[in-house]
């Protein structure tokens, strides 16, 4: 006989307060908000009076978050900028601590911006009454890259760590830390099999040659480390491919500002020896509508992978960071990109610190312009990663978070229903 499965209904903890359910949240990046707004939309389906709290952007208060902060206040990057905002992030810290425990919620979940949220959940979990806040921290950490005895500690915050990729829990299991693989929202939004001639003819692309993304990064340190090494490759790249045509998304106007010196230094420009085109924003069209990415490690290489695509990963740091870090044993990984993790091998070329240069970088990517057969044998790799990913990452997450509620600890017993 069959028989259909109801989401479990989720239910606030005994306390002396509202009987609804509160879930607090705090998203600190475009990102996260991203993630956040998913979760609430998968939370309200299983308890359509539930109240959300916290900090998050624009999309997570379309979503029905009361925002009492907006995540842009969180997005500090680099150590220079956190100490100089330091006084006013800790102010802020301070007063979500306050607003949470006179809010009481039931849980707790940090996405992402682990500096900030793992601290908050620590203290939350150190203060917990009548099983509450459970405390969850969504988006690990790169644990499998670096450091994974941050893996234990991690564990002292959160009651459950939700993780995107399938290598992550493992890892936290070794450190008696529960840990879900809840698959990668980029995954359930990109199509398995996406469109190069739409895309390109949304950039007024010629659909008949060659295309090459160029992607130095999102942040001005990228920029400035990888930048003029990008555009030099790309200058070789063009010399040996007749009619390519170079497309460099820019993040936003600051990262268009220095970008355009550095093509205007080489001569590229669409009207040049060289054909770019410099777009503002669009980076996801720009990768689906190339045959070749040339872009910074990061999670651009996982966008890359799930548009299909054969790419270089190129990557710089500061050389003494590099050394310090090198020195003292931190990486456990011999590959730093997604795709070659993910896939357990070494699928697509990665040059790091001192081989990324841009002769390197152009020598990688000719050699899949000119090896059809190795670029077909790709794409298959990648659309099994794809589904892999692909879980509906959302309602995975929501479905942890009801498991943990449920949990000793969580509510009181029976108070969680399944249909």
């Amino acid at each position: 006989m069959h028989t259909t499965t109801r989401p479990t209904v989720l239910s606030p903890a005994p306390g002396p307060r509202s009987t609804r359910l509160r879930i607090a949240l705090v998203a600190g990046e475009a990102s996260g908000d991203l993630l956040g707004a998913g979760l609430i939309e998968a939370l309200r389906q299983r308890c359509p009076d539930a109240e959300f709290a916290g900090i998050g952007g624009d999309r997570m208060r379309a979503a029905g978050l009361d925002t009492w902060h907006d995540a842009g206040e969180l997005a500090v990057m680099g150590l220079s900028e956190v100490l100089r905002h330091l006084p006013r992030l800790l102010r802020l810290r301070r007063g979500l601590r306050r607003r949470l425990q006179q809010w009481k919620p039931d849980v707790f979940v940090g996405i992402d911006a682990p500096d900030f949220n793992l601290g908050v959940e620590r203290w939350l979990k150190q203060r917990r009454e009548h099983g509450r806040p459970r405390t969850v921290h969504y988006v690990s950490p790169s644990v499998w890259a670096w450091r994974e005895k941050r893996a234990a500690k991690i564990g002292r915050s959160a009651d459950c760590v939700l993780c995107l990729f399938p290598m992550e829990p493992p890892i936290y299991a070794r450190h008696g830390v529960d840990a879900r693989f809840v698959g990668h929202p980029l995954a359930d939004e990109m199509p398995l099999e996406p469109d190069r001639a739409a895309a390109r003819e949304r950039l007024g692309l010629d659909p008949g040659r060659a295309v090459l993304a160029v992607l130095p990064g999102s942040r001005l340190g990228e920029i400035e480390r990888l930048g003029r090494t990008f555009i030099e490759a790309a200058t070789r790249i063009a010399a040996e491919i007749p009619g390519l045509q170079v497309v460099v998304p820019s993040a936003n106007a600051a990262c268009r500002a220095a970008i355009e010196p550095l093509l205007a230094a080489s001569g590229a420009a669409a009207t040049g020896p060289v054909d770019v085109h410099l777009i503002d924003g669009r980076a996801r069209t720009a990768m689906i509508a190339s045959d070749v990415v040339l872009l910074a490690s990061g999670t651009a290489t996982l966008e890359a992978m799930l548009a299909k695509r054969p790419m270089v990963v190129g990557y710089k740091v500061a050389p003494l960071t590099y050394r310090i870090v090198k020195g003292l044993g931190l990486l456990k990984v011999d590959s730093y990109s997604l795709p070659n993790v993910l896939a357990d091998e070494r699928v697509v070329p990665e040059l790091m610190q001192d081989a990324c240069t841009a002769d390197g970088l152009a020598g990688a990517a000719l050699a899949w312009f000119r090896d059809p057969a190795a670029v077909a044998a790709l794409e298959p790799r990648f659309a099994a990663i794809h589904r892999q990913l692909r879980r509906d990452a959302s309602a995975q997450a929501a479905a942890a978070i009801a498991g943990l509620l449920d949990a000793p600890g969580g509510t009181a017993p029976g108070e969680l229903a399944s249909g």
